[in-house]
């Protein structure tokens, strides 16, 4: 099957931001998501999981162990397990990108309170 936005599970995160999952295995996650300006996820890490976003329109602020990264449209970051990481959009434009997650992160995300 051909997977989209259109007819894949959708699902709203955070202050208004968007997920497709186009591909969701015990090995292999890939959402494509879409986050309003103004809008971040909360510190965490995951245990297992390495992540790769890849920035399909606008710019996103990436914090990665205390360390800031701008990544622009066309552009890719990859999060090691064990890092603290969130994304945000500090932009007036919206943000889309692919969030490719190996294995899953389905029940490997563990939030941070600071």
């Amino acid at each position: 099957m051909i997977y989209s936005k259109d007819n894949s599970p959708h699902y709203i995160w955070g202050n208004g931001c968007d997920s497709w999952v186009l591909n969701d295995s015990h090995s292999l996650s890939v959402k494509q998501e879409k986050m309003p300006p103004g809008t971040a996820e909360k510190l965490h890490f995951h245990k297992a999981a390495e992540q790769v976003f890849y920035i399909l329109k606008g710019e996103a602020v990436f914090d990665i162990n205390d360390k800031k990264f701008s990544v622009k449209a066309g552009e890719s970051i990859s999060i090691q397990p064990q890092s603290e990481h969130f994304i945000s959009n500090e932009s007036q434009d919206e943000l889309e990108f692919l969030v490719i997650s190996s294995p899953s992160t389905n029940n490997d995300r563990t939030e941070i309170e600071k």
